[in-house]
């Protein structure tokens, strides 16, 4: 594998591709390897040349993927936003708003057992790492817009009204809150945890207890 430059990145390793997604890109592999330094070393310790050293590429060549470290346990993931736009735009009109969303936040969030390991080493990174906290908002951001663009084309209003807004924070919140429980317990499944987070989301806080 070479990099836009045709040098060649040795150490990077080639992750099994997400389901539903596009083949890993150069940034995911840079990725991979900045998670597992980041996750043995502790991630305030670990420089970016420590990472570019271990994918076997000049720094320089690092910052065309990603413009900080605080990106690299993000992975190439403005292509997956983009995926996830192409998917909701898809989506028939003729089966309900939740149904969409929840058909987009399950497959968004698919990867194959083979992943897992390297997935939750990311997430927790993401979650967890104080450093990371104000990039990471940045990045929640983004997938809050895209959700609220698909629900204001639902419904024929602007994407910056309360409505669009209030659903992306909803959705953003099963997220979350699926992913912080999957870390906590490795025998639940995360495809569940977000699965029954929108379908009590769903049902709204009054079905809760029944």
């Amino acid at each position: 594998m070479t990099d836009r430059k045709g040098q060649k990145l040795k150490g990077c390793v080639n992750p099994p591709n997400r389901i539903g997604r596009r083949p890993a890109t150069t940034q995911d592999r840079i990725s991979t390897v900045g998670i597992e330094l980041f996750t043995k070393q502790g991630f305030d310790a670990t420089s970016v040349d420590q990472v570019a050293e271990a994918c076997g590429i000049a720094r320089r060549t690092l910052f065309r993927y990603f413009p900080s470290k605080n990106a690299i346990p993000w992975g190439d993931f403005d292509a997956h936003l983009a995926e996830m736009r192409t998917h909701l735009a898809a989506q028939p009109t003729d089966i309900s708003i939740a149904d969409a969303l929840t058909a987009a936040l399950l497959r968004f969030n698919a990867f194959p057992a083979s992943e897992k390991a390297n997935h939750r080493k990311r997430m927790n990174l993401i979650l967890r790492v104080p450093a990371l906290q104000a990039y990471s908002a940045v990045m929640y951001e983004g997938w809050r817009t895209v959700i609220a663009e698909y629900v204001a084309g639902r419904l024929g209003i602007s994407p910056t009204g309360h409505v669009p807004r209030t659903v992306g924070y909803l959705l953003l919140g099963v997220a979350m809150s699926a992913y912080e429980q999957w870390l906590d317990d490795d025998s639940v499944e995360l495809s569940q945890l977000l699965a029954t987070g929108m379908r009590w989301l769903n049902g709204g806080l009054s079905s809760l207890g029944e």
